[in-house]
């Protein structure tokens, strides 16, 4: 199995475009060809293959080879840095809902 992460490698930068999120989404349920990972695209298997590049430079995607295949296997390990960054806003968010409850419950009595 072939990862290439790199010291550098950014993952934010990786998951920023909406294309590669899906393509980590469709890993998610398991490792696929290129070929497979581009039929649920509309767009050319030599972008399919630069997107996922991307991915496996962060090392969000591993790569195995299998002849002329390669197959990608998704990294959720790599998206540390990500969860790290979200779960700072986490106290954010339920204090945002649990006002927003009060403020529906108080509507219900009225």
């Amino acid at each position: 199995m072939v990862t290439t992460a790199t010291p550098d490698a950014d993952v934010f930068r990786a998951i920023s475009h909406p294309a590669r999120r899906d393509m980590l989404d469709l890993l998610s349920g398991g490792d696929r060809s290129v070929s497979a990972v581009a039929a649920h695209f509309e767009m050319s298997r030599p972008a399919v293959s630069q997107h996922l590049r991307i991915l496996l430079d962060a090392g969000l995607v591993s790569e195995q080879r299998h002849g002329r295949e390669r197959r990608y296997h998704f990294v959720p390990d790599q998206l540390g840095p990500v969860w790290d960054w979200i779960s700072r806003y986490e106290a954010f968010w339920k204090q945002r809902v649990d006002r927003l409850k009060q403020l529906l419950d108080e509507m219900d009595e009225e």
